[in-house]
């Protein structure tokens, strides 16, 4: 089945517009954990708007290996501040995949996916540290990316597709066009070697069309629907929703 990854950067959120220490983000991991989810995914910012460093610490503390723990983030962004950097949390706590992805500083969320033939000088040795480390690394790509033998070769282990813009075309009515892209992208990969995870604006809605179309889809990672939609449904009883979806 393919694999849950709960993004809990909401709650962090929700956590930093009070201050203090709730919602606790290791009380919200645990309720998914026993709700059935295969992993968790933060994504810290240099910004620390959200998820912090020492929250990426507390929930490695707390998974210990229980479920894949998977840790978002621009690998070019300097650290600052409280914020050591992407490659420098990864060599701390070791989580299962490091998801690399362009955001930069202005960007309210991710929205767009790697240039390879003009970042891979500079990812090449990024993606090698990680892997000694022992974590997979999966790229953030656009739909309809073309350079997937170029990221096999430096080392890449997947790619996760940005999802936005399929979510927008089926909140629309007319997502034919965008999950199209989606499963060529995937077909690519796949050929190349590559596992494919896929991720941005997923919801209940519009998960089970998506996953139809992606034969052999590895992972999704869900965050804003999720805990939005837990809101009004719980959040055990969200994350449950969302693994008979992927059943």
């Amino acid at each position: 089945m393919t694999l849950l990854s709960v993004n809990l950067n909401k709650i962090a959120v929700l956590r930093n517009s009070r201050g203090g220490h709730e919602p606790d983000i290791c009380h919200a991991a645990q309720t998914c954990i026993e709700s059935g989810c295969g992993g968790i995914t933060v994504h810290p910012r240099p910004d620390q708007r959200h998820v912090r460093p020492d929250d990426v610490r507390a929930l490695a503390a707390m998974l210990g290996g229980r479920v894949e723990y998977n840790i978002e983030g621009n690998p070019f962004a300097p650290a600052r501040g409280g914020y050591p950097g992407l490659i420098a949390l990864a060599r701390e706590v070791r989580p299962t995949q490091v998801t690399l992805v362009p955001d930069g500083d202005g960007q309210i969320t991710s929205d767009h996916g790697f240039d390879l033939v003009r970042d891979s000088d500079r990812l090449r040795p990024l993606v090698a540290e990680l892997n000694e480390f022992g974590c997979r690394v999966s790229l953030f790509v656009d739909a309809a990316v073309q350079d997937f033998a170029m990221a096999k070769a430096m080392g890449v282990q997947r790619i996760e597709i940005y999802t936005g813009p399929y979510a927008q075309a089926f909140a629309e009515g007319q997502p034919e066009a965008a999950l199209a892209a989606c499963a060529d992208t995937a077909r690519r990969a796949q050929q190349a070697g590559l596992a494919v995870n896929a991720g941005h604006d997923l919801s209940q809605a519009n998960l089970g069309t998506f996953k139809a179309a992606i034969p052999g889809l590895a992972e999704v990672s869900i965050g804003h629907a999720l805990i939005g939609e837990a809101l009004y449904q719980g959040l055990a009883s969200t994350v449950r929703n969302y693994l008979q979806i992927l059943r």
